[in-house]
């Protein structure tokens, strides 16, 4: 039986505010990566709640899709500034929630992790639109490539942010019984 090691605070602390980030560029991302890694490095039930929900495989595919249909949405011109009450505020959500779920799992406290979230998504929505604007301002070219390069930055921060966050450490094996998922 696997068990889960916690991670240092400040790894969560840090990866807490790249998932935010990532949802201030992506809104939808940052879930669903957090569920794809929880689901593939999971081998059994010891993740601490709400981690231990993002295992189902029917939650993975609802945000993986969630996140592929926002990369398509974000192409199209009607969708609103990000910086507009309304998707700013659902990009601090979702960076806060993301970041409290990350934070709570790993036996932190979910508000911290929820603030750093929300505190990433501020972050990552505006170094985004003026990241992008500028660069259309600058070079002419059109926006939806500077969105797509935006969608590959927002999932590699998202990817550095997980990159260590839950890993399976089969050196423990020698230890006892089983391995140890190490966030």
């Amino acid at each position: 039986m696997a068990t889960v090691v916690p991670p240092r605070p400040v790894a969560i602390a840090a990866a807490a505010f790249g998932l935010g980030v990532t949802a201030g560029m992506r809104s939808q991302i940052p879930l669903a990566l957090l569920a794809f890694r929880v689901h593939r490095a999971a081998v059994d039930n010891s993740l601490a709640p709400p981690l231990h929900l993002l295992r189902r495989r029917g939650v993975v595919i609802g945000l993986g899709l969630s996140a592929v249909g926002e990369v398509v949405g974000d192409k199209l011109p009607v969708v609103p500034s990000r910086l507009r009450p309304g998707p700013l505020a659902g990009r601090l959500g979702f960076g806060g929630v993301a970041g409290g779920v990350l934070a709570r799992g790993a036996g932190n406290s979910a508000w911290l992790g929820g603030a750093l979230g929300a505190l990433g998504a501020l972050s990552g929505s505006l170094a985004g639109y003026t990241a992008r604007a500028q660069a259309h301002r600058v070079t002419g070219q059109p926006d939806s490539l500077f969105a797509v390069l935006e969608d590959g930055i927002a999932l590699t921060v998202g990817l550095l942010a997980l990159s260590r966050w839950p890993t399976v450490d089969d050196s423990a094996s020698s230890r006892d019984s089983g391995r140890t998922i190490r966030p």
